[in-house]
């Protein structure tokens, strides 16, 4: 089992493996005699209760069998697929392509009402333009080694972009000028990135700040994370996709973002170094 540098996912195993651990001491069993029962090796109970190992389905409907507790089954295998969502490698998010995922992000940016947004790579894919999706894209496919979907995922990517149009919706983005001069994709699909972004910043659901190359630190730069109704953060790492929901770290999160907020700057001055970034590509 991959270990999570979140502590939220952590938390969220250790608290399945207490409840496990609970219900083998409520039915006075041994560690041993319920690995009897189950028909495995006592060293599984060990690393299921110590949340060293995630338990399947199966495990735990076992285990539950076993404590003669089979009406709690289901809440338990629920639980666990939940932890397991916290959590996930993009290897295994992106095994049948990545298209999945966007439409799973529209989901998600659907039923948001204030997202923040914080990068210091890529803008974020609801303000990404066709082009510039698909160079990105295949740079993905092509460093996970996934399947090859990409017209289809970058659809269902700019498709997020509905919602900076419709009612009911604000973003707060932040970018590091960073992303103004990594040439992600090529000239031309650069110009027309940072256009767009020019373009969509006098959007009333749009505050588009930069945090430049010469700004006082006062927060380092970090990992990609997007804010959603302030009580989910979803942290984007080279491996994986983290979804933070113990309040304290998610307070750690708005924490930064207010920081970060401090440090960019806003309307002409944030256009002005768009604009530089466009010339240098000329």
């Amino acid at each position: 089992m991959s270990t999570s540098p979140s502590s939220s996912a952590q938390a969220a195993r250790d608290a399945l493996a207490v409840r496990l651990s609970h219900l083998r001491k409520e039915a006075g069993l041994t560690g041993k005699a319920l690995s009897a029962r189950c028909g495995w090796h006592p060293a599984k109970t060990t690393r299921i209760q110590k949340a060293e190992a995630s338990p399947s389905d199966a495990d735990i409907r076992a285990w539950c069998a076993a404590c003669g507790a089979d009406d709690q089954a289901d809440d338990l295998i629920a639980t666990a697929r939940a932890v397991d969502s916290m959590y996930m490698e993009w290897r295994r998010l992106h095994q049948s392509g990545m298209r999945q995922v966007q439409e799973n992000w529209y989901a998600l940016h659907e039923q948001t009402r204030h997202c923040r947004v914080y990068l210091s790579n890529v803008p974020p894919g609801f303000l990404q333009t066709p082009a510039f999706a698909t160079a990105l894209m295949n740079q993905i496919t092509r460093f996970q080694g996934t399947p090859n979907d990409v017209a289809e995922a970058v659809a269902a990517r700019v498709a997020r972009s509905r919602f900076l149009y419709e009612g009911g919706h604000r973003y707060v983005v932040l970018l590091e000028e960073s992303v103004l001069r990594y040439q992600t994709a090529d000239p031309e699909a650069m110009r027309g990135q940072l256009r767009h972004l020019l373009a969509v910043m006098p959007l009333a659901s749009v505050a588009l700040g930069i945090i430049p190359f010469t700004a006082q630190r006062t927060v380092w730069p970090l990992e990609a994370f997007y804010v959603h109704d302030d009580t989910m953060a979803v942290v984007e790492t080279l491996t994986a996709e983290i979804k933070v929901t113990q309040p304290r770290e998610l307070a750690d999160y708005m924490k930064a973002f207010a920081a970060l907020a401090e440090m960019a700057v806003y309307g002409d001055t944030a256009r002005a170094l768009i604009r530089a970034a466009i010339d240098a590509l000329e």
